[in-house]
């Protein structure tokens, strides 16, 4: 019934050809490329020269680039859960009626969104310098300290710091996500839960939570994507100590474009990526998970 409507003609091939033109040089190729790449020695200033499959016995054994998995994840974890509670919590305050300007709170919160990573890293480096950031001034100013705290001299606090950044600017856009999510919820759930006197906490968590379990799916595998590819923000605040904030984006950049060893950074890219598809495989496992659960 539906062939006999479309239009074949092949006239409509021109119009579609310069997007997969554009694809396949720009898209395509790079990484069909750098997959080459991958198994060579390059330095950038001569012919590549093939090597096999040393660049990932390399990866393998390097403890740089483990570390830079693990600090990934850590940052990742430090950052993803605060931020999802407080989107997730002021996407439900700002859904309530009795909420006055509801518009210009969700301008303000989601400012930092369109804020450049690298502003928002320079800022924090900033605010968190030892000597004459805002921080120590401030708690200095009330008594909480007695003498400046050296927070990104220390591992942990420092990755913690870069944490806030990814939260600071990513928490307005799930914000907005959870917002367009409760809109969809029909109204009349909401009072026939109200007739039958059901409280706030009730409602939100029979009612809103599992009906916006999608988008909170949606946000979750948005979040492991980007959160995993973190490298502007922590890029300006530094590597700390011990390299204990390098990520494995920035580890990329170091090993292709500051030490000139392409071949292992092509590497280094692929090793990184199976790590994010491993990653969101099991984020797409969960809600499949919840529902055998249910099943039962």
């Amino acid at each position: 019934m539906f062939g006999t409507k479309i239009n074949k003609d092949p006239h409509g091939y021109y119009f579609i050809a310069p997007f997969f033109i554009s694809f396949f040089i720009f898209g395509l190729g790079p990484i069909l490329y750098s997959f080459y790449l991958s198994f060579t020695n390059w330095t950038g200033f001569d012919q590549p020269e093939f090597i096999g499959l040393a660049n990932y016995e390399r990866l393998i054994q390097d403890t740089v680039f483990l570390k830079s998995i693990s600090n990934t994840l850590i940052i990742w974890i430090f950052s993803i859960i605060p931020q999802l509670t407080i989107a997730l919590t002021l996407a439900l305050i700002l859904h309530e009626k009795f909420i006055r300007g509801r518009h210009l709170f969700h301008a303000i919160f989601y400012f930092p969104n369109i804020i450049t990573p690298i502003t928002i890293g320079v800022m924090f480096a900033l605010m968190f310098d030892w000597q004459t950031g805002s921080i120590n001034q401030f708690l200095l100013s009330i008594g909480i300290i007695n003498e400046p705290i050296y927070w990104l001299n220390d591992p942990w606090l420092a990755r913690i710091i870069v944490a806030l950044t990814m939260m600071f600017q990513n928490f307005g856009f799930n914000m907005l996500v959870f917002l367009a999510g409760l809109q969809a919820i029909p109204k009349d759930l909401y009072e026939a839960a109200e007739i039958d006197g059901a409280s706030r906490v009730q409602t939100a968590l029979r009612i809103t939570i599992p009906l916006i379990r999608p988008v909170l799916i949606f946000t979750l595998i948005t979040s492991v994507i980007g959160g995993l590819q973190i490298f502007d923000a922590p890029l300006m605040i530094g590597k700390g100590p011990d390299n204990s904030t390098l990520t494995m984006i920035m580890n990329l950049y170091e090993a292709a474009f500051v030490r000139y060893d392409y071949g292992y950074g092509a590497t280094i890219a692929y090793g990184a990526f199976v790590v994010i598809a491993i990653a969101t495989a099991i984020t797409f496992m969960i809600p499949g998970v919840r529902k055998k659960r249910e099943a039962k």
